[in-house]
């Protein structure tokens, strides 16, 4: 999938660096996720057995590092590497070394999930969560994920998928339908297809709606921001919402999805397991049947809806 220029890079890079210094406090719905997906690293030693420790893991979208540390206190002999787009949030994750000391043997990088800064078949596990989702290209990120991967390495990462925040999305064409206020996320369908063009193998993909609740929109969206999670396409607005639009739209989305609880925000989360396939093992062409494998051939495992907040 290439949507061209979809996203603005340098946009979600600055929206992350300014929400570095109250991110954790807000990240309740990335915790939550990331503690599913640590779950997952259980395939690991039921693959590989539970004797074999990887020597080199990367946390790639890492943001202040909760899952690096998680994995450098579950394999204390592998070298961890957190990776992340946003400088001030890898500083935001050394600054709390002083009261963690696992954090003292985290690495960390600032580089761009689309160009790895690091040597083929290196990385035994590779794990990222919640960051993909501003990748537009996904089948050169995950050619990019199967290059630093060892063959049988494991890639363990989670998306947003289409369905997120479709209310807000909803709320806000009803009031200006000449520019997208929220994000287009790839399908899950889209997300497998791209996994097996890269020549992943034995891939298997989860599918779970979170939904949260607030008082209002303005609520909800001061966490957006909170969280960096804010517009960054690049045929986004780049004039302030109006105060008349935002009323319009804060109407919409009261009369269509409110309830006594509040407002609903939708958070639909993609998670993926797969391994890094042997070496020399073809990618599947776009216009050839090489190692072909039909996206809606992956396993889905569907949870139902967890509300929460």
């Amino acid at each position: 999938m290439n949507h061209g220029d979809t996203f603005d890079a340098r946009q979600v890079r600055r929206a992350f660096s300014r929400a570095a210094p109250g991110y954790e406090a807000a990240a309740a719905l990335q915790r939550e996720v990331e503690a599913q997906l640590l779950e997952s690293l259980e395939f690991h030693a039921a693959r590989h057995g539970d004797d074999t420790v990887p020597q080199r893991v990367l946390d790639l979208g890492s943001g202040t590092g909760r899952a690096a540390t998680a994995m450098r206190g579950r394999w204390p002999k592998a070298h961890v590497l957190a990776m992340d787009l946003a400088l001030p949030m890898l500083r935001e994750g050394r600054n709390r070394e002083r009261w963690h000391p696992l954090r003292r043997r985290v690495d960390r990088v600032c580089a761009d999930a689309r160009a790895l800064p690091l040597a083929d078949g290196g990385i035994d596990v590779l794990f990222s969560n919640l960051c993909l989702q501003w990748v537009e290209d996904l089948p050169a990120v995950f050619a990019g994920f199967r290059r630093v991967l060892r063959p049988g390495g494991m890639l363990l990462v989670s998306t947003f998928g289409p369905d997120t925040l479709f209310e807000l999305r909803n709320a806000f064409a009803a009031a200006d339908a000449e520019a997208p206020h929220v994000s287009p996320f790839a399908s899950i369908a889209t997300f497998g297809d791209a996994l097996m063009h890269a020549g992943f193998r034995d891939p298997v993909l989860d599918r779970d709606n979170i939904v949260n609740r607030y008082p209002d929109l303005p609520a909800l969206m001061r966490e957006l921001r909170a969280l960096g999670a804010t517009n960054a396409l690049r045929g986004r607005r780049h004039t302030l919402t109006g105060k008349s639009r935002f009323a319009r739209a804060a109407e919409h989305y009261a009369r269509e999805y409110g309830d006594a609880q509040g407002l609903p925000a939708t958070w639909e989360i993609i998670t993926a397991m797969a391994w890094a396939p042997p070496a020399g093992a073809p990618i599947r062409e776009r216009d050839a049947e090489i190692a072909s494998f039909p996206a809606n051939r992956i396993p889905i495992r569907r949870r139902g809806n967890a509300p929460s907040g």
